[in-house]
């Protein structure tokens, strides 16, 4: 009897959905009196907000049961796909040849390098899967070693919280030195005495404001403070410059930016300023020979090129090398002794231009694809004629190439294995565009296994992202190769908010356009049913952070367009997050979309927020994550959404929340958790859409 009651008891358990009580709280902003029934999900120093949430997981894992052969099948081709036991193509700094490598069964890399030749004995520099023994969640931060090569510093995260402790490892003896800080950021440079570090530290809202130089063996308690960045809307940033002369730190808002500069062996003198900070006016530099090379946006929308003497470069000696182009946006520049490197975008794509430094001429690198993506590798020296980049598209997978600058010759160092016989002539990829609701063509980049019926059956996942200027490229991914292979089309909406097509792209889904984003994502979606690539019921969509806040929006405007959605770590509670200026990275991010303390953008904002804007109607099947620990979206903005939409919506869809208790932003750290999350995402994927069987028909 006992045990018949045990088993009624754990059904009922994952069966029916976890209700979150509702504890009301009011605020008033512009007359408006609004009330969160939910605020109280916030304090995760609450037992009942842990309970609920654990309530939620096993809810979740309940009515996914089912789906366990599934998500055991997907994930061993997920694994099956890759070489678990494989290496980096090995980068040269000075005398020795740094590179990573992986081992079967192990989730993290090993870093390692050769003296002299890659022939030589390897020297295991730091293992971290020791490291993370005892920990459910590890990530290294920075890794830098000294000038000489004698030593690593390091930084660690073990929460997924993104604040680091950092350290000094001994390479010699393989001892750890005594200098511990806590609290560090991504930023660490050595300076050219190998005795010296420069370190960012974190404020109370976790955003990177200040420098501090520490010299080894002294209490990091009494390090001084370089530069303090007083202004909570700037982000300071440290950066060396591939010649090892200059330590820059950047100062950057959503808007604007200042750099400041200081040669690398006078560590004790202060940073000097290129150019003082102005509205609307964003720079950044590299060097190169005896001037600084400056891309900024200052009367140029896409960005120019401007020079320096190093000197002194102030504004007044600016110089300009390459001028704005309207078709194009310039993204970067690399500095080598003989060459410059300028990466570009033009037509949605990524391109790269070489200057020859001491001819003047230019030429861009080639690329067999018409859709692709490139990107450039660690390239750590200046006194080489190659330049390392990574190229892959939707059917080719990530290849490493050494280019050399004067010949223009590329060499290829290693094309990353698909196991389990991949052709990519089986698979087809091309560009299509959609008529936004303005009559902006917006692109889309799309793959799929070829002899595809566009008959409107097929299954899709759709996926797009559409913020802060970020481009979703159209690269390879051998576990999408599991959907591909059941019929998938995989399709990316290149929408406004982003920036594949320059910045006038960005700043017309930010702010308050930033319903473009929306509604582009709609037009493509409604533009590939018309096209006869799928249909409403055959559609999945999927975005994370503030791609989850797209998530968000468009099943509030157009939930009968899509059978399924995954919204990882979303940002669906928009107007809570930007008033409350205590938030991690809510004041920074006022420029992207908007100060709600503003009426005007208040009101833009309480129109698309999806958390205000949950109503009573039927919604598609949905799949929301969250971290417990995550600093950039907090873990209550996913668990507010849910609980909501728990209480309005009308359908019986499938609704799950999956908070990961240990970990921040970016989910799981080790790579086999990380395969088993995606198998999980696809599963719930899979059984919404009713595809399961891996033999291309779509069939069950």
């Amino acid at each position: 009897m006992f045990f018949t009651a045990l088993l009624l008891l754990l059904a009922t358990d994952v069966m029916t959905p976890p209700a979150a009580k509702r504890v009301p709280k009011s605020s008033t902003t512009h007359s408006d009196v609004r009330v969160d029934d939910y605020f109280w999900l916030r304090d995760k120093t609450n037992p009942e907000v842990i309970r609920y949430l654990e309530e939620e997981n096993r809810y979740t894992e309940g009515q996914m049961a089912h789906t366990k052969d599934l998500q055991g099948r997907l994930y061993k081709e997920i694994l099956g796909r890759i070489k678990e036991t494989d290496l980096s193509v090995p980068e040269r700094i000075d005398d020795y040849y740094y590179y990573s490598r992986t081992e079967e069964g192990r989730q993290y890399a090993i870093h390692c390098r050769k003296k002299g030749g890659l022939e030589a004995a390897e020297e295991i520099l730091l293992d971290q899967n020791e490291l993370a023994a005892g920990h459910k969640y590890f990530r290294i931060g920075a890794f830098q070693a000294s000038p000489d090569h004698k030593l690593l510093a390091y930084s660690t995260d073990t929460n997924g919280s993104e604040t680091y402790t950092l350290v000094v490892k001994d390479l010699q003896t393989g001892k750890l030195l005594p200098d511990q800080i806590r609290n560090t950021y991504y930023g660490l440079e050595w300076a050219a005495d190998n005795r010296t570090l420069f370190y960012t530290t974190l404020d109370h809202a976790q955003r990177p404001y200040k420098l501090h130089r520490h010299r080894l063996g002294t209490d990091p308690a009494a390090d001084p403070e370089v530069y303090h960045e007083k202004d909570e809307m700037f982000f300071l940033r440290l950066g060396k410059s591939r010649s090892r002369e200059f330590l820059f730190v950047r100062l950057d808002s959503k808007t604007a930016s200042e750099v400041r500069f200081l040669k690398a062996d006078r560590p004790d003198e202060d940073f000097r300023v290129v150019e003082p900070r102005r509205k609307d006016v964003e720079y950044s530099v590299e060097h190169q020979g005896s001037k600084f090379f400056i891309v900024t946006n200052e009367n140029a929308k896409n960005f120019k090129l401007m020079e320096a003497p190093a000197a002194d470069p102030a504004r007044g000696n600016w110089k300009e090398v390459l001028p704005h182009r309207p078709a194009v946006k310039l993204d970067d520049v690399d500095g080598f002794e003989k060459h410059l490197v300028i990466y570009e975008r033009e037509g949605g794509l990524r391109q790269i231009r070489v200057r020859d430094m001491s001819t003047g001429q230019t030429h861009r690198v080639e690329f067999p694809e018409p859709v692709y993506t490139v990107f450039p590798g660690g390239n750590p020296e200046y006194r080489t004629g190659l330049l390392r980049f990574q190229y892959s598209s939707l059917v080719t997978p990530r290849s490493v190439f050494d280019y050399d600058m004067s010949s223009r010759k590329r060499d290829l160092k290693k094309q990353y294995e698909v196991l389990g016989g991949y052709d990519p002539s089986r698979y087809q990829s091309e560009r299509v565009f959609a008529k936004a609701q303005d009559g902006v063509q917006v692109p889309m980049s799309l793959v799929y296994k070829k002899g595809l019926a566009r008959d409107g059956r097929a299954p899709m996942l759709l996926y797009a992202y559409g913020s802060y200027g970020a481009s979703t490229d159209p690269s390879f991914s051998s576990d999408r190769l599991s959907l591909l292979d059941r019929g998938f089309v995989y399709a990316i909406a290149h929408i406004r908010g982003g920036g594949e097509m320059g910045r006038t792209w960005y700043e017309d889904g930010k702010l308050l356009r930033k319903k473009n984003t929306f509604t582009d994502f709609i037009a493509c979606a409604e533009h590939l049913i018309a096209a006869k690539y799928t249909s409403p019921d055959r559609l999945a969509i999927f975005g994370g952070s503030a791609g989850g806040l797209l998530m968000g929006a468009v099943v509030n405007l157009r939930p009968d367009l899509f059978q399924a959605v995954v919204a990882k770590v979303p940002f669906v509670d928009v107007i809570n997050t930007m008033l409350d200026p205590e938030i991690p990275l809510t004041v920074t991010e006022w420029e992207e979309w908007g100060d709600p303390r503003q009426k005007a953008y208040y009101d833009y904002m309480k129109s698309y927020s999806p958390y205000d804007n949950v109503r009573g109607k039927a919604y598609p099947h949905l799949l929301v994550t969250a971290g417990l620990n995550d600093p950039r979206v907090a873990y209550w903005e996913p668990a507010k959404w849910v609980a909501r939409l728990r209480r309005l919506k009308t359908d019986k869809n499938l609704l799950l929340l999956k908070t990961n208790l240990g970990a921040g932003h970016g989910g799981p750290s080790g790579r086999y958790e990380r395969f088993r999350e995606t198998a999980f995402d696809y599963a719930f994927i899979l059984d919404r859409l009713g595809v399961e069987k891996p033999d291309g028909d779509g069939s069950k």
